[in-house]
């Protein structure tokens, strides 16, 4: 989701309407997943016994924020932790590997090429379907780009933690301010808050790359750093549906659902004769 510096203002102004809309759609899809979930509910658990594995990392006793992890892996966002161990640098090269490829890279590379096509950016793809091919094959390649030196190859050598922790703990205005904060700050392997240098260099790096297969007229300084800038944003509302898929995805069915067992019936008072 970016624009060329060459494009007109009515065009610009035209897109930050309907990324205005988009965030705006975002927020309500979100806040009505908190408002239908009941309190103290535990995230993506389809059963019981789920809800009982996927404890929070941290109580509050320790003041601490209380991180959770959801009770199995999601083929949407594969980043939701489902374990507070640390990672290896070989899981770390399988979660950059899911993440390239899951579904939620695919909606949102097509989405956003359908997005730019609509704007004709960049302009050198030219239109139709020759033009959308190109334009979601480099969506997916700066994805794929970007998950390789964030998640994988700086998060290896920093040591740092490239999941998502979900936080249990938070009201809706307090998700978007962690959505936000989770852009600059995550964990490391041992647990600690640091600088989330390789969330942050890692899309800067591969906004430099793409400029090796983009258009001669999109290879600007500017442009790069205005589509490293919409990368940032986009991961802010990234991290908010993060927050919110586990209770997104049982309310729409996505997380198959363990019938409760019958009640067991009172045994008879009277006695057969």
């Amino acid at each position: 989701m970016q624009y060329s510096a060459q494009e007109c203002p009515p065009q610009a102004q035209s897109r930050q309407i309907v990324g205005i809309t988009l965030i705006l759609c975002l927020l309500s899809v979100c806040s009505l997943a908190q408002q239908s979930t009941p309190a103290g509910t535990t995230p993506d658990a389809p059963s019981a016994s789920a809800q009982q594995s996927a404890k929070p990392e941290k109580g509050k006793e320790s003041g601490e924020p209380e991180l959770e992890v959801v009770s199995k892996n999601s083929l949407f966002f594969p980043s939701l932790a489902t374990s507070s161990a640390p990672l290896s640098p070989g899981q770390k090269f399988k979660l950059f590997a899911f993440n390239s490829i899951s579904l939620g890279a695919i909606f949102g590379s097509a989405a956003g090429a359908g997005f730019n096509q609509a704007f004709n950016s960049p302009s050198g793809y030219g239109q139709g379907g020759e033009g959308y091919g190109k334009r979601f094959g480099s969506s997916m390649a700066r994805n794929a780009s970007s998950e390789f030196f964030g998640t994988f190859l700086l998060a290896s050598a920093l040591r740092q933690d490239p999941r998502f922790f979900v936080r249990g703990d938070l009201n809706f205005g307090g998700s978007v301010k962690y959505a936000v904060q989770r852009v600059f700050v995550t964990r490391s392997d041992a647990g600690k808050p640091v600088a989330n240098w390789s969330g942050l260099l890692g899309p800067l790096m591969a906004e430099g790359l793409a400029n090796a297969y983009f258009p001669d007229d999109y290879r600007t300084v500017g442009n790069t750093f205005s589509r490293y800038g919409y990368d940032l944003a986009w991961s802010a509302g990234s991290n908010l549906l993060r927050e919110y898929w586990p209770r997104i995805s049982r309310r729409l069915n996505l997380v198959p659902q363990k019938p409760s067992p019958p009640a067991s019936s009172q045994p008879s008072s009277t006695t057969k004769h």
